[in-house]
């Protein structure tokens, strides 16, 4: 049986791209990049989620987009706990990007239950829509960056796994920070780069390495 490569972004296809990305967004993309957060997760995220010791961000609800006339609250945008067992996913994240956010939080003057990513720069907002988003902001930037292909803002999580396992993490630690329900979710994004085999082989190499040093 002969299978397909996924196409997923490089790191310098996704630096391409980021450059394009409107400043205000510039965080949100950042955030998927880094976490591989779903699109319902991110536009959940709250200054509450942040936690600047750990350097963690935990995700604990999902933005469900909605017709209004399948809505049992009435409104387009509906709030959940996620996952379903409610048990939060917490995934850890670099320096930088706490920073970044805490300089979008003060900047915006969010409170703990504001979103970080609303719809329009301001406290309290609405939570963005990704229709508008892509439609508005992301294909633009694609177009922009000379990308050859039609990536999807949810690429950025595909980008995430695969550059996680290329660089040598196991299957578990990907799945549990991706928040798969099924190990052989995450498998499909094995072999995704061109280097993906180099990556994982240096990265045998350097655990190696330090394993001896530590002798």
């Amino acid at each position: 049986m002969i299978t397909t490569r996924t196409r997923t972004l490089t790191p310098d296809e996704y630096t391409q791209l980021l450059a394009q990305i409107p400043p205000r967004f510039t965080v949100m993309v950042m955030t998927v990049i880094e976490t591989g957060m779903r699109w319902g997760e991110l536009v959940a995220l709250r200054p509450r989620h942040v936690d600047t010791e750990a350097r963690a961000v935990t995700v604990q609800d999902t933005i469900v987009e909605v017709s209004t006339k399948d809505s049992p609250t009435g409104c387009r945008m509906i709030v959940k706990r996620y996952p379903k067992d409610d048990e939060p996913r917490t995934v850890t994240v670099s320096q930088d990007l706490i920073d970044a956010l805490l300089v979008r939080i003060d900047d915006l003057g969010l409170g703990p239950d504001d979103l970080l990513f609303p719809s329009r720069e301001t406290a309290g907002g609405t939570p963005l829509s990704r229709g508008t988003f892509n439609t508005r902001y992301w294909r633009p930037a694609v177009q922009r960056s000379g990308i050859d292909f039609p990536a999807r803002m949810h690429d950025r999580r595909h980008a995430h796994a695969s550059w996680l396992l290329a660089g040598g993490a196991d299957l578990l630690s990907v799945m549990e920070r991706m928040g798969h329900a099924q190990i052989q979710t995450t498998q499909t994004y094995l072999h995704t780069l061109d280097d993906a085999d180099q990556r994982a082989l240096a990265a045998f190499h350097a655990t190696r390495a330090r394993a001896r040093a530590s002798r």
